[in-house]
């Protein structure tokens, strides 16, 4: 079972070498890993260089954004299970690969999903999203699982569909969607941590993102059948919960 690691940079070279060798590190062996580069101008290709033994592609070219350039990494995928890596996050420690292949060899099934951590710059953690065991229903109350914690056999996107680039912040929800409650693929939860997010994702980093991303939100809710209003409110104040207090 080989698995296609998906990194998306855009002026990441103070982040992307700990992406790339929480990648390197890890245990499982049969593992590709492919760069999907927006043009950086900030010397992050020149921080991959002493990697370039270990990254299978780097792909470099404008984009229209970021789930186009996830899209051409599926594209070029050779893996039979995608995984994707942003260049700001990294793996929890270095047996997580092979843990999420020993789970799809025992389950058999579709996809298999873990929690994720945001972490400050000082190492310490903001916000724990314990994404639970998956039940069809919740997904009516807005849950999903962490997007980089979510792990699918490529075959999901052949049959399926990739992301829709209609959405600017939003297309993994609609993704996410699409796999788990419209076509309804099989899945398994790893209770652990697989993934440590940097605080400082696009769809929050102002007002008028997170305006954005309940737009497209509720959009997707709207188009995908699963609910209205109530649905997108639980989905965004249910994140209060996972926020950790260091006092």
């Amino acid at each position: 079972m080989k698995f296609s690691i998906i990194t998306v940079t855009l002026n990441n070279k103070d982040t992307v070498k700990k992406a790339v060798e929480s990648v390197v590190n890890q245990t499982y062996a049969d593992i590709e890993h492919i760069i999907v580069d927006g043009y950086s101008y900030d010397g992050t290709l020149h921080e991959l260089a002493p990697y370039k033994d270990k990254i299978d592609l780097i792909i470099s070219g404008k984009d229209k954004g970021i789930y186009y350039a996830l899209n051409r990494g599926i594209k070029n995928a050779s893996g039979d299970i995608i995984a994707f890596l942003h260049a700001d996050d990294f793996y929890a420690d270095s047996g997580i690969i092979e843990r999420i292949a020993d789970r799809f060899k025992s389950e058999k099934c579709d996809s298999v999903y873990g929690d994720l951590v945001y972490v400050r710059e000082n190492g310490k953690t903001l916000r724990y999203w314990r994404a639970g065991e998956f039940e069809r229903n919740k997904i009516k109350n807005g849950w999903m699982p962490p997007h980089p914690a979510f792990f699918v056999k490529k075959n999901i996107y052949a049959e399926h569909g990739v992301f829709n680039t209609k959405y600017h912040v939003a297309a993994d929800y609609d993704l996410m969607l699409r796999f788990l409650w419209k076509y309804n693929i099989s899945t398994s939860y790893l209770p652990e941590v697989c993934v440590n997010m940097r605080v400082g994702g696009k769809s929050n980093k102002n007002l008028k993102n997170i305006f954005n991303k309940s737009r497209e939100d509720y959009q997707i809710i709207r188009k995908q059948k699963v609910g209205g209003i109530k649905t997108l409110l639980i989905k965004n104040f249910s994140k209060l919960s996972q926020f950790v207090s260091h006092y």
